[in-house]
């Protein structure tokens, strides 16, 4: 975080169009796709058969772009993002979200997101509703290969 100060929820307004963090990098491999492609009913054989995604344009399997969306919350915690004064976070939704550019599996890909402040709306009692904008990257490709504005309602810490 580019910013000296804690980052919270009475700040965060502070925090706006500035870099919250970048995740550590999250490895996915074939065996993960598949289960998202079970859990999710969504087992193609773009995602889910490597003999048959070799025949496609893309050469291999493809990480799911729902799979991709689904690390979100795990990006922001571990990249350390969470407000020091929130609690008990609820995914509030999505705003624009593009998948940019498909994700080839092959042994692995690793994955992380660099993650900014795009809106703080205050909310009663001290809570509040965080726009982070997520770009997410693979590993060895150029550019992000996921854009997504996830909406978060942060609950305010209470003093023990």
């Amino acid at each position: 975080m580019n910013n000296p100060r804690p980052f919270r929820l009475d700040n965060a307004a502070a925090f706006i169009d500035q870099s919250l963090g970048i995740s550590d990098w999250v490895f996915i491999d074939q065996t993960q796709v598949n289960i998202f492609g079970e859990v999710t009913r969504w087992r193609t054989p773009g995602h889910c058969d490597p003999d048959y995604a070799r025949t496609t344009p893309y050469g291999g399997t493809l990480i799911h772009g729902f799979h991709v969306l689904g690390l979100l919350s795990h990006f922001y915690k571990d990249a350390g993002c969470w407000p020091e004064d929130g609690a008990n976070p609820l995914n509030y939704g999505l705003d624009k979200v593009r998948i940019l550019k498909p994700v080839v599996i092959g042994d692995g890909v690793r994955l992380r997101s660099h993650m900014s402040l795009l809106a703080a709306t205050s909310k009663p009692n001290g809570d509040a509703l965080l726009k982070v904008c997520h770009q997410v990257e693979a590993q060895g490709q150029p550019g992000f290969a996921v854009y997504a504005e996830y909406l978060t309602y942060w609950h305010r810490l209470k003093a023990a």
